[in-house]
């Protein structure tokens, strides 16, 4: 099994900025994409980011410009980093990966979610 664990969420001002951290764990053979989501309340979940394992990175339109992904493959983690937050940015931010696992008769691809990090941005 894979584990993700989040860490990083808080409150912080309006144009303030965070770092959000997630650490894989298990039986993992390769992590092919690591990504965030979050949801608000009342809202879908929706893509904030997400990075593949040779580097290339997605984005929402709503945090363009203001959001960096990145990911340490040796160390299995991934990375958020955002400023100039906005209370729309409030939400619960969740870590995803997309994992090989090493199976008896091969790889097997799965997807796995953190248990989520509750971000708020208020004065």
């Amino acid at each position: 099994q894979v584990q993700l664990v989040e860490s990083g969420g808080g409150l912080v001002q309006p144009g303030g900025s965070l770092r959000l951290s997630c650490a894989a764990s298990g039986s993992i053979f390769s992590i092919n994409v690591m990504g965030w989501y979050r949801q608000a309340p009342g809202k879908q979940r929706e893509l904030v980011a997400d990075i593949t394992r040779t580097g290339s990175t997605n984005s929402a339109n709503s945090v363009k410009g203001r959001a960096t992904i990145s990911r340490d493959n040796a160390k299995n983690m991934v990375y958020l980093e955002m400023n100039s937050l906005k209370p729309e940015d409030t939400a619960v931010y969740y870590c995803y990966a997309r994992v090989s696992i090493r199976r008896l008769t091969g790889l097997r691809e799965n997807d796995y979610w953190g248990q989520g990090t509750q971000v708020t941005v208020s004065s």
